[in-house]
């Protein structure tokens, strides 16, 4: 049954410019005000890039939910109208930008995983806990970040996503100089190439404690003698020389530090518009999690996070 006044059914995304498949940055839209701010988020991010946006909204009718075929039919039609609504603003904002939306009949993990798989990055809203705490990760949030094949950005409905300040920096966080991940350097550099930002390059020794705690924020400063930091210093300059060659218009800053990873990590995104962070793909026995400094970094960051996976 077709609700009086329905729309006709949502394109079918397809993206091709100079016959060469481009990939879209994807947004999941649920009709909350933080996955409308994603979605801003998003868009600027794919016509900085040059990529269409692709919204996309699942919903998926569970035995029991609902009573009668017109209930079923009046979910669906406030579901493309979020999609309409939220489709409507952007192309008024960005009338430019390549844009489909697409409703997918599955649960909002299975949907947004799939699409992924085809996706230059996917961008998903949260709920700040307060001005300090930084992100809130529901179930579907914790679940797409730790599967995903794409990088995954974490938006917070704040005044740090929604208005860009000039000069704001791309911080990528490095742990391991001497296999630095290449998915994750590109991601970044690229980033801030598409802003005409400056990269700033943080790698950190850690200190012998846990970045599971609280208090990420106050975590004491640490310092390197001389010959430890002129050895850390070359390491990370040959783990970022292939990107500065491949990306020689991105001005780089390099921040060392002994300190508790996470805080460290946090504090050099005082003067960031985007926090890069890595995960691993691997699976551990516990199954496949995103790893203890980025779940700190998500819990607490106040800028939009970028969860890039590697190997």
């Amino acid at each position: 049954m077709n609700l009086p006044g329905a729309e006709p059914p949502l394109p079918t995304p397809s993206y091709v410019k100079a016959d060469v498949m481009l990939r879209p940055v994807v947004v999941g839209l649920d009709g909350s005000p933080e996955s409308f701010t994603a979605a801003n988020w998003a868009a600027r991010e794919a016509q900085r890039r040059g990529l269409p946006l692709s919204l996309v909204h699942a919903w998926l009718r569970q035995a029991g939910d609902l009573p009668a075929a017109d209930s079923e039919d009046t979910v669906k039609h406030w579901a493309q109208r979020i999609l309409r609504d939220g489709g409507k603003e952007l192309t008024g904002r960005y009338p430019e930008l390549p844009l489909t939306a697409e409703q997918v009949p599955a649960t909002a993990v299975t949907a947004l995983l799939e699409r992924a798989e085809g996706a230059e990055m996917l961008v998903l809203g949260s709920r700040g806990l307060s001005a300090l705490t930084g992100f809130l990760l529901g179930a579907v949030g914790q679940q797409v970040l730790a599967r995903a094949t794409c990088p995954v950005v974490m938006v917070r409905a704040n005044e740090r996503s929604t208005a860009e300040r000039p000069g704001d920096e791309v911080v990528v966080a490095l742990q391991n100089l001497k296999a630095a991940p290449g998915p994750l350097l590109d991601f970044a550099f690229a980033a801030a190439s598409a802003r005409g930002a400056t990269l700033r390059a943080v790698h950190v020794r850690k200190l012998p404690s846990s970045d599971y705690g609280y208090g990420l924020a106050t975590a004491s400063v640490g310092y390197l003698d001389g010959d430890l930091e002129g050895q850390v210093n070359r390491e990370l300059e040959r783990a970022l020389e292939p990107w500065r060659e491949k990306y020689p218009q991105v001005a780089v800053e390099r921040t060392i530090d002994l300190a508790f990873v996470a805080g460290a990590v946090l504090r050099a995104t005082a003067e960031a518009g985007l926090l890069v962070v890595g995960r691993r793909t691997h699976r551990s026995a516990l199954g496949t999690h995103i790893g203890p400094v980025t779940h700190a970094v998500l819990h607490h960051s106040t800028v939009p996070v970028a969860v890039v996976p590697h190997d």
